[in-house]
């Protein structure tokens, strides 16, 4: 039956607390609440308050303590409730969650998982809008994937959790109630954590995103179809490290490449998609790789977003402007 994002992460949350007592799940309000957006709702109840924790609003003392907790064996799953709440533990993120295992040769993983809900489109206050994926993909260390159906947030959060490094998972908001059929574990287990997939084939011109721009590509290439022209989308899922073997391969043989994202231009994930397609596909293109993005600025007051995130339309001026080339 289709079940929605949300649920689909719970599931997998209590799934993976099942299999392991060891995962513990950790942050301001997951337990009695069950989370902003009830992504942890009724674990409390049904694991004990020993493994969901209500934290105190620190979300440098929630990744602290995780390290902690995963250097004596434990695999926390911390919850930062919006993105824009991450940046006072940032420090802890990038100077020791990022560095332990690398600092120890490997003899001290650190198996945490920081789940952060990120990107725009609910029409929210400053602070709860933001697409910092960029910062977390550039910190060496990391594992940084975004999940971008239910079927995948229900499996990626499980397989993030198995992962003997520090993964950064991010979950697109204003995609938690779409609805979704789950896969089975056998597909499931066809697409590990770091890989991405071709979510639509098509011919004339290959288009790369993640998170919650995939539900705006393919409702592009659907528009795109009806004037014939097939558009190939591929989610990237995992942004570091970056699998671009299937974005390569849809390239050689489409000839042209839109890269799509919320987050700004400039030194992104786009940036690097484009410049390594560039590198490895140059005698396959047609014309530039284009990229479609948020600007650069900060995210605007809500009333503004409309205007701010990339759309439908901007896609597929993107489209046109690459066919035209």
């Amino acid at each position: 039956m289709p079940t929605t994002m949300a649920k689909a992460l719970n599931d997998g949350l209590r799934a993976a607390m099942e299999r392991d007592p060891k995962v513990l799940v950790m942050g301001e309000d997951v337990g009695r609440l069950g989370g902003v957006f009830r992504i942890t709702d009724g674990l409390q109840k049904d694991f004990g308050e020993q493994r969901v924790l209500d934290t105190p609003l620190s979300e440098s003392g929630i990744i602290g303590a995780a390290i902690g907790l995963a250097v004596r064996g434990f695999r926390p799953v911390c919850e930062i409730q919006f993105d824009g709440f991450v940046f006072p533990g940032y420090d802890q993120i990038v100077s020791q969650l990022a560095k332990l295992r690398y600092r120890t040769q490997g003899r001290v993983p650190v198996p945490v998982v920081v789940r952060i809900p990120y990107g725009g489109g609910i029409g929210a206050v400053e602070h709860h809008s933001e697409s910092p994926e960029s910062l977390f993909a550039h910190v060496a260390g990391l594992k940084v994937v975004t999940c971008s159906t239910p079927s995948d947030a229900h499996w990626m959060i499980q397989q993030a959790i198995l992962s003997d490094d520090p993964v950064i998972f991010f979950e697109p908001k204003r995609r938690y109630w779409e609805k979704g059929g789950l896969d089975g574990a056998d597909l499931a287990s066809a697409y590990p954590l770091h890989a991405s997939r071709v979510v639509r084939t098509g011919s004339t011109l290959t288009v790369a995103t993640y998170g919650p721009m995939v539900r705006t590509c393919l409702d592009a290439a659907a528009a795109a179809a009806e004037e014939g022209r097939e558009l190939e989308v591929v989610d990237l899922r995992s942004l570091s490290p970056l699998d671009l073997g299937p974005v390569a391969d849809s390239v050689r043989r489409t000839g042209r490449l839109v890269v799509v994202s919320e987050a700004p231009a400039e030194s992104s994930v786009t940036s690097e998609v484009a410049a390594r397609i560039q590198q490895e596909c140059f005698f396959s293109l047609e014309a530039p790789v284009l990229r479609v993005t948020g600007f650069d600025t900060p995210y605007p007051p809500s009333r503004l977003e409309d205007e701010y995130l990339p759309d439908l339309d901007r896609v597929l001026d993107a489209v046109d402007r690459s066919l035209a080339w």
